[in-house]
């Protein structure tokens, strides 16, 4: 990476403008064209330096406001099965394995966003009949401190 790079991160990290030409916009401000922003974005992708460039939602926003962790304790030799399963719900935007840990028997994490608690615990319901897991809580969210992605 040089300092060019390193000032157009500095320029996305915190979200691309609505704008007719955003890169245009981009590219002006660091006095390069708008095919070098884009050249230079698609490599630095590429070579693993952005990870992914998506467009997100902020769900709060919106009115989505209920946010449930769901855990699972799921047998140890179904959890890429079960995981696979469950990561297919377009309710669920995280699936993740964890360790379990004394007093802790869960080992499967899905993270599931709607609009009121009762939606989630549908969600949760459903999910528990695909996978045929019985064995799970889930946990609110009631206050969010921070999202923000990784900074310069």
């Amino acid at each position: 990476m040089d300092n060019m790079d390193i000032k157009l991160l500095k320029l996305v990290q915190d979200g691309i403008p609505i704008t007719h030409s955003p890169f245009k916009d981009f590219a002006a401000e660091l006095g390069i064209s708008e095919q070098e922003v884009v050249d230079r974005l698609k490599r630095l992708q590429n070579v693993g330096k952005i990870r992914r460039f998506a467009a997100s939602i902020g769900h709060r926003t919106i009115g989505i406001t209920a946010n449930a962790m769901c855990v699972w304790n799921v047998p140890s030799e179904r959890v890429e099965k079960v995981g696979a399963i469950m990561a297919e719900f377009p309710e669920v935007t995280h699936c993740y394995e964890r360790p379990r840990y004394p007093n802790w028997p869960y080992n499967l994490f899905t993270m599931v966003h709607s609009y009121t608690p009762e939606d989630c615990e549908e969600v949760a319901v459903r999910l528990s009949e695909a996978a045929g897991i019985k064995d799970y809580t889930l946990i609110f969210s009631e206050r969010e401190f921070k999202k923000t992605g990784v900074r310069l």
